[in-house]
């Protein structure tokens, strides 16, 4: 098959999980995000780089933000906000940050495709992205993808949307938010 047949196949499985796509945790998480005092990202492999690059754009929009497990991350505590990209919701180093983050009176919000696992049902805010687990993903009915790969461009794509809501809310645009681009490149 062609690549840009696979191509289109992607954007297809990319629009049957956008209509999955919950809405009553947007508000929840747009609202957690924005009183926020700072906001922590973390996830393992691809999703950490997904929320790597949430984390950036917050930073554009004029928040806090940090990467958890960076030599220039501070310590979380009340007030703060830790958001979890776990497809699977049980990476133990994760499921640790939670339950640390938690102790220091942090809130805590997932993005996971399961909303019972222990990150999941333990986070303050949950957040269900399709998606199908990496060990079972290939061939099945929502997907052609290897392993994680449509939850993690759910994720992405989650994300910056997530990013547009935040720009509405504080009246910002691309332009004001390019005076916060690295300018050392």
């Amino acid at each position: 098959m062609p690549v840009s047949q696979q191509f289109r196949q992607i954007l297809q499985e990319l629009e049957r999980a956008a209509a999955l796509l919950p809405e009553p945790a947007d508000d929840r998480l747009t609202q957690a995000i924005l009183g926020a005092d700072k906001i922590f990202v973390a996830g393992a492999g691809r999703s950490g780089l997904m929320m790597k690059a949430f984390a950036m754009r917050l930073m554009h929009l004029g928040f806090q933000a940090h990467v958890v497990g960076e030599t220039v991350t501070p310590g979380i505590g009340e007030g703060d906000l830790l958001l979890i990209g776990s497809g699977s919701g049980e990476t133990r180093t994760l499921t640790g940050m939670l339950e640390k983050a938690q102790g220091l009176q942090a809130t805590v919000a997932a993005l996971t495709i399961q909303p019972e696992s222990t990150i999941g049902s333990a986070a303050d805010i949950t957040v269900t992205l399709p998606g199908a687990p990496k060990d079972q993903a290939s061939g099945t009915e929502l997907t052609v993808q290897p392993m994680g790969s449509l939850f993690e461009q759910t994720l992405l794509l989650y994300l910056d949307a997530v990013i547009l809501r935040l720009m509405d809310e504080q009246a910002q645009s691309s332009g004001t938010m390019y005076g916060k681009h690295a300018n050392l490149e």
